[in-house]
């Protein structure tokens, strides 16, 4: 065996450890180079959860991302989801870094972005969502002993605030229908909230597009090309709908 021929076969001992340990792989091409992060299962924050749960670490996905961010040898970030949700600060602390990236970036919601996980989709530059995929709206819940006083009840409202802040900020969907939809009775059993799928996740304007894995590339690589000049830069149509909804909300 060569030594190039050794060097490749430990490359991908290598990156096939990195996919088990953290759902992240680095994937080039003549296009450019696009690194993959899976946001799956149940978002863990500052309690570690049972071993028998499939969870996505917020310690293991914050520095990926500023790792990404400064990386001269990544050109884009594609996020895959299917998450029930999770921790609601650490979901909310993933949202704002994505939300905060230069790099071009996109989120596809596959299976479902439920809970926490629609701030998670809606942070990317442009969302995609597959046809069967849904995602669930419902106000924020915390599991444990809750004190029954007004400050809990405050508490509450101030971190359901913070979500739907962030959400319709990065979408197209107006504070009150996510409001509406959050509270919403007579669909989930013991709760409220409403489960919309995708098309009706684009059409409330929750995700940008219906799509897979496909159309979400090709996006990506688009908007890549696009930053690298290669081709003639098109409208940021995200953008251009947040601009909209903001003078419309202002």
């Amino acid at each position: 065996m060569s030594e190039q021929e050794q060097q490749t076969n430990e490359d991908r001992l290598n990156e096939a450890k990195l996919i088990e340990k953290t759902g992240a792989v680095t994937v080039e091409n003549t296009r450019g180079s696009i690194h993959c992060l899976t946001i799956v299962g149940q978002i863990e924050g500052h309690q570690i959860l049972s071993p028998q749960q499939k969870t996505t670490k917020y310690e293991h996905v914050m520095p990926q991302l500023a790792a990404i961010e400064e990386s001269p040898e990544i050109d884009g970030l594609l996020i895959l989801l299917n998450t029930v949700g999770g921790d609601v600060e650490a979901g909310l602390a993933i949202a704002e870094l994505i939300a905060g990236m230069r790099k071009p970036n996109v989120s596809l919601v596959l299976g479902g972005g439920h809970s926490i996980g629609v701030p998670l989709a809606v942070a990317a530059q442009r969302c995609f969502i597959a046809p069967t995929a849904s995602m669930t709206l419902h106000p924020v819940r915390l599991n444990g002993t809750i004190l029954g006083v007004p400050e809990t009840m405050v508490y509450f409202e101030r971190i359901q605030r913070r979500i739907v802040q962030f959400i319709c900020k990065n979408s197209r969907i107006e504070p009150r229908v996510l409001r509406a939809l959050m509270h919403k009775t007579g669909e989930l059993m013991n709760d409220v909230g409403s489960v919309v799928d995708g098309k009706d996740a684009v059409r409330l304007g929750l995700c940008d597009s219906l799509g897979s894995l496909r159309e979400a590339l090709d996006c990506l690589h688009g908007m890549i090309d696009a930053k690298k000049g290669r081709t003639a830069p098109q409208s940021d149509q995200k953008t251009a709908f947040r601009a909209r909804a903001q003078v419309k909300r202002t």
